[in-house]
């Protein structure tokens, strides 16, 4: 027997076999576990975008006085 065969067969046997019996309130459960997995996927997405926007005003604002683009004053020689 090929193991292509093997595999057949037990693809069969596991397919006659009883199943088991399922819970009623199973796919209730399930249901309201993907919805309050979705709420928290959501809520952190939201967090996360705050967090981005937050970082961004941030920035904008110590760019504002710190104004890092403008050169530093020349040492003239009086320094060491």
């Amino acid at each position: 027997m090929s193991g292509l065969d093997r595999r057949e067969a037990e693809a069969l046997r596991r397919l006659r076999q009883v199943r088991p019996v399922v819970p009623p309130e199973l796919a209730a459960r399930a249901a309201e576990e993907g919805r309050r997995l979705l709420r928290r996927r959501r809520a952190l997405a939201a967090v996360g975008w705050a967090l981005l926007l937050v970082a961004v005003v941030a920035f904008a604002l110590w760019a504002a006085v710190a104004e890092p683009w403008v050169a530093p004053e020349a040492n003239d020689g009086l320094y060491p």
